[in-house]
């Protein structure tokens, strides 16, 4: 390939007009470059790769069964991109060790601990639902543990607008919790 030369992700060598498959095939065919392309450049192994392909033609089977002929290159990389990162989350679970068999440290939390840390759960939910609705759906999704660049990639939204709504919403969400008393000092 020229550098400087746009990418191609449609193979037209690969489409064989006599070719009588499926639309779904043809089109999983078509653009298994391009799905490839997007697990490698999140660190999927070969193995992950060929579990994406089945993914991204499960998803396009399942969203669009009568349109599948009619697809673009942007919808199947949107749903490879998806689906790689659902594969990445999967992974990361499957390492986690479940909560019970976290050895002593599991129990060691007391009923008044569990129903204060309860609370203070709930308390924070509810400043999240008082934040403004632009800034409430990345403030969940950091305070589940998804990082940045991630959020923007679901969200459909730029790194920019991304760490501005995040920080912004942070800052209210951290404003809310004091004026309740919660934060650095507090008995909470």
């Amino acid at each position: 390939m020229l550098v400087g030369a746009p990418r191609r992700w449609y193979d037209w060598s690969m489409a064989d007009p006599t070719d009588l498959s499926s639309p779904l095939d043809r089109l999983v065919t078509r653009f298994a470059r391009m799905v490839r392309h997007v697990g490698r450049t999140r660190g999927l192994s070969d193995p992950d790769l060929d579990e994406l392909i089945q993914e991204v033609r499960i998803r396009v089977w399942r969203a669009r069964p009568g349109m599948i002929g009619g697809l673009n290159a942007a919808y199947v990389h949107r749903a490879a991109v998806s689906a790689a990162l659902d594969i990445i989350r999967r992974r990361r679970r499957a390492r986690e060790e479940p909560l019970e068999s976290a050895g002593p440290l599991a129990g060691s939390v007391g009923p008044a601990d569990a129903t204060e840390l309860g609370d203070l759960t709930e308390r924070v939910a509810r400043a999240v639902d008082s934040l403004p609705p632009s800034r409430r759906p990345v403030v969940r999704m950091h305070l589940a543990g998804y990082p940045r660049e991630e959020i923007a990639g679901l969200l459909g939204w730029s790194e920019a607008k991304t760490r501005n709504l995040l920080y912004r919403g942070l800052a209210d969400l951290r404003a809310v919790l004091l004026g309740q008393g919660i934060g650095p000092g507090s008995a909470m």
